[in-house]
């Protein structure tokens, strides 16, 4: 069987019940394509359970878990204490996802706000990188990240960006990475793919955001983890090299910004 080189879908959902009635064989497809590693993310905390179970489960999954910004408004705040003690789980890698996302639901722009400002709190604490959304809220959300960090550092990923170049640019400014998804890859992206190739190399992540938004070949249908390659593919391309070293960059990337994982990894072995 032909060795596909290692990679980590960074930011997935395998709790959604699109993955949830294949969850063993969308994770063995994962492995045979390569994927080594999965961080799955909770986005309401009441449902925390159901997606550590997952990470415990599976070898491969870690897991991450936060308010996402568009259930802001619905769920019970979050406080500090509450992802501090979630995170003391071996297999809990990150806070989030969490931001702000003022496309559908910007009259909870407020509560967003405060959540989000939480969960910086709770990544400065632990040492856990942030994992942000952010959607129609540029300006927001650079004033917001900015404002935190000089309060206190945090390491973070702007997770699927596909935002706009003045956002890349102050989460680089800021020591942060750049996730990139199967948005990258779609062929009217362009334009978000100049700005992943203006991006030190050394700052880039993959992920798939399974269920959601699948890269060709597969556009269009449900996406799962295994797919990843085919965005790295696409991100070899950008930066100009080949895809096995493009892989291993992302890895290296991945293991500096996710550090439990790696060690976890490195412990399992």
């Amino acid at each position: 069987m032909t060795q596909h080189p290692q990679i980590t879908d960074s930011h997935c959902h395998l709790d959604f019940p699109d993955l949830a009635d294949e969850l063993p064989q969308v994770i063995d497809r994962a492995v045979q394509a390569g994927v080594t590693r999965m961080v799955t993310i909770c986005t309401k905390l009441r449902l925390e359970p159901q997606v550590r179970a997952i990470a415990e489960a599976f070898q491969p999954v870690f897991y991450a878990a936060g308010t996402h910004p568009m259930s802001a408004a619905d769920e019970p705040m979050a406080t500090v204490d509450e992802l501090v003690a979630l995170a003391r789980h071996p297999k809990f890698v990150g806070i989030g996802e969490t931001g702000l996302d003022y496309h559908y639901t910007a009259d909870s722009a407020q509560v967003q706000k405060d959540s989000l400002r939480i969960h910086i709190a709770a990544a400065r604490d632990t040492g856990l990188p942030l994992i942000i959304h952010a959607r129609a809220a540029d300006d927001d959300m650079a004033r917001i990240l900015a404002e935190e960090y000089r309060n206190g550092a945090y390491a973070c990923v702007m997770h699927c960006f596909s935002s706009s170049a003045e956002l890349a640019k102050a989460a680089l400014d800021l020591g942060f990475y750049l996730s990139m998804s199967g948005i990258a890859a779609f062929p009217k992206s362009q334009e978000l793919r100049e700005i992943f190739a203006a991006a030190p190399v050394d700052r880039i992540l993959v992920e798939t955001d399974a269920p959601y938004l699948a890269p060709p070949p597969h556009r269009g249908k449900r996406n799962e983890p295994g797919y990843t390659a085919h965005t790295a593919k696409v991100g070899a391309e950008v930066f100009g090299m080949e895809y096995a070293d493009f892989a291993a960059e992302t890895q290296a990337n991945f293991d500096r910004l996710f550090t439990k994982a790696a060690t976890w990894a490195q412990a399992a072995q």
